[in-house]
């Protein structure tokens, strides 16, 4: 029977039934119970006889606020954003490099970029495909589960995993049947009121439980704003969508690129002739078969079904949009039933249109869940990371309901070789993590009328430091060549599957930045992997941002810099376009360059309002004064050209 307590009450029970050494599984990303993991974490840092190891993913933290002008604009944007959000302790330890030696943090997933300098978190980071996590954490003795949960308004009996499921699910039988060998193994949850009730495989009865927290928590939930999408993600984005076939299955991951292909499915739906007319100014010409053979460009007649272990904002916007609307069934008789066109009218009310594992993404995210009506609801079924991200188990309902599925992962480096690098930096030290990409990379081969899509920028510029994003070599490979199977940046798309060494690198060629085509041929020509005679194809010798911002110039509306909507202010917009602009533009250390651009910024009556929301109106001393004038440089620049 489910035992309802306070918190510290709760970290009582847990300390009296659990042997020495407590092994907490926690979901990863949005779904942690935070106030009690920061209760049983003070508590056990208090006790040097007892152990705790913590086994979890995405640890969110507030983004760091750093100082001068980067200060100035995180600091009053954070507290809106993040309110009252309860931070964890154990990731502000890992961040000071000043964990307690009884207690670990087992992570395989980090948030990206954010524990690079944190000892204890890389030398603890599990390398591990989320679809193995709970096979993982249930094999280390894991004997106490906290989860966040949402709580049914018409049913107080009943709960749900809401926001994770994903790992949960996969170890409720695992813990059943070890609990029917003797073990000792405590579920707690939490009811976080601002959670989304989301029904069907993340329900639960309130006997599920061993332990509720009586007092429901209504703090701010973490969320992710949407940030800029550059029109060099747009242009991948763009293409990427040509891959999108309708009727078929579509899986995209969080982040501006991924932000940039649901826009261009929105306008490929909404705005087919604008499209079309884009298209026809890049030329498809050299990846038309492809996409006439794999995707499409025509409105969405059928709709996708989402199948997406992260169940995103895009993907929520696509649905509202009319263009995930796909349903598929839960068993093999309706689903043939469903694929030959022959389904009784009446059965569609069950439909599932998006299969998800986990949700994250922004406030209005989060509220336009909660708004829905529930039989709205019930068709994103928040499920098991099993089902997801592996074909094994019910393979033949999967495959049913997964037909042409386009799978979109992205990456931060590519080889000339087809190989994909997203978590780990040459040095060894992890920037994220494996995650799902590789399951469902492999599911993009497994599947018939599948294809795997990595997506990446081909080029980065920091501090005035341009650099190619596709390389001849790279220490780590997150996808290896042999899974290789189509590549996009904003130059268009590389069809490597089943290629030849030698096609698979002029493929990346004609879509690596012209800056660095002709160093790649020649490494590719040292090394014997291009003939001595090899001629780029002349359509590729213009991969230039100079031709993609004059294209993007004559369609403009297809290019929003917010597509999703924004927590930023018209203001804040313009603010963060320059900063990003200074970041990519300037060293600290280069003071001509900077004095340079001071000298070239506009008067400060040109900016008025900005000055204000960064306190640099009226400048104090001579470093309020050149933050304001370089400042006022970027905002003039990123205004000119609008990038």
């Amino acid at each position: 029977m489910v035992q309802s307590c306070s918190i510290e009450r709760a970290v009582d029970d847990v300390l009296a039934r659990l042997p020495m050494h407590i092994h907490l599984g926690l979901p990863l990303g949005l779904g942690k119970a935070n106030r009690f993991v920061n209760a049983l974490y003070r508590r056990i840092k208090l006790l040097p006889e007892r152990r705790l190891t913590i086994y979890t993913a995405l640890s969110l933290g507030r983004p760091p606020l750093g100082d001068g002008l980067q200060r100035r604009f995180l600091e009053p944007f954070v507290e809106r954003v993040f309110g009252d959000y309860i931070e964890l302790d154990y990731l502000a330890d890992l961040h000071r490099n000043s964990m307690p030696g009884n207690i670990h943090v087992e992570q395989f997933f980090m948030q990206p970029g954010s524990l690079l300098n944190s000892p204890a978190a890389q030398q603890d980071y599990v390398s591990s495909n989320y679809s193995h996590a709970a096979r993982d954490i249930n094999a280390n003795g894991l004997n106490l589960v906290a989860q966040m949960v949402a709580r049914d308004p018409q049913d107080a009996t009943r709960l749900s995993l809401s926001c994770n499921p994903d790992v949960t699910l996969d170890l409720l039988p695992m813990i059943a049947r070890r609990r029917a060998a003797g073990e000792t193994i405590l579920i707690l949850g939490h009811v976080h009121s601002d959670l989304p009730y989301m029904p069907g495989d993340s329900e639960l009865d309130i006997e599920d439980f061993d332990l509720l927290i009586d007092e429901d928590e209504h703090t701010t939930l973490f969320s992710t704003p949407n940030m800029p999408v550059s029109q060099q993600d747009h242009f991948i984005g763009l293409h990427a969508s040509t891959l999108v076939r309708d009727g078929g299955t579509l899986q995209i991951g969080i982040g501006s690129m991924g932000d940039a292909l649901s826009a261009a499915l929105l306008a490929r739906q909404g705005d087919n002739d604008g499209y079309r007319a884009l298209l026809g100014d890049i030329d498809i010409t050299p990846w038309r078969s492809l996409i006439e053979r794999e995707g499409g460009v025509e409105p969405f007649a059928r709709g996708l079904y989402g199948c997406s272990e992260m169940f995103v904002h895009g993907l929520m916007v696509l649905a509202d949009a009319g263009i995930v609307r796909r349903k598929v069934y839960p068993d093999i008789e309706r689903q043939t039933q469903a694929n030959a066109g022959t389904l009784d009218e009446s059965l569609h009310r069950d439909g599932i249109s998006v299969h998800g594992g986990f949700i994250l993404g922004p406030a209005s995210f989060y509220q336009r869940l909660r708004e829905l009506p529930l039989s709205r609801r019930s068709e994103f079924n928040m499920t098991a990371i099993s089902y997801i991200n592996e074909l094994y188990g019910q393979e033949d309902l999967k495959r049913l309901q997964r037909r042409d599925a386009r799978f979109v992962n992205s990456a931060f480096t590519a080889t000339l070789l087809g190989a994909a690098v997203a978590d780990q930096l040459e040095d060894g030290r992890v920037l994220s993590g494996v995650g799902g990409q590789y399951n469902f990379v492999a599911q993009g081969h497994a599947l018939h009328d599948a294809r795997s899509v990595i997506i990446l920028r081909s080029w980065r510029e920091s501090g005035g430091d341009v650099s190619s994003n596709i390389v001849w070599e790279y220490g780590h490979c997150t996808i290896p060549r042999h899974l290789r199977d189509i590549v996009i940046t904003e130059y268009g798309i590389a069809d490597l599957r089943g290629k030849t060494d030698r096609h698979v690198i002029e493929a990346m060629l004609s879509i690596t930045d012209s800056r660095f085509q002709t160093e790649l041929i020649e490494q590719a020509q040292q090394i014997g992997k291009l003939p001595k005679d090899f001629c780029l194809d002349p359509r590729f010798a213009d991969n230039s941002p100079q031709r993609l911002q004059s294209i993007a110039a004559r369609h403009p509306h297809l290019f929003p810099e917010y597509p999703l909507g924004s927590d930023f202010s018209t203001q804040e917009q313009d603010l963060l376009r320059a900063l990003n602009w200074l970041k990519s533009k300037f060293k600290l250390t280069q003071i001509y360059e900077l004095g340079k651009a001071t000298l070239d910024a506009p008067a400060a009556q040109a900016f008025p309002e900005h000055l204000s929301r960064m306190g640099l109106e009226k400048p104090e001393g001579l470093r309020e004064e050149l933050y304001q004038r370089l400042l006022l440089a970027g905002l003039q620049a990123t205004a000119k050209t609008g990038i």
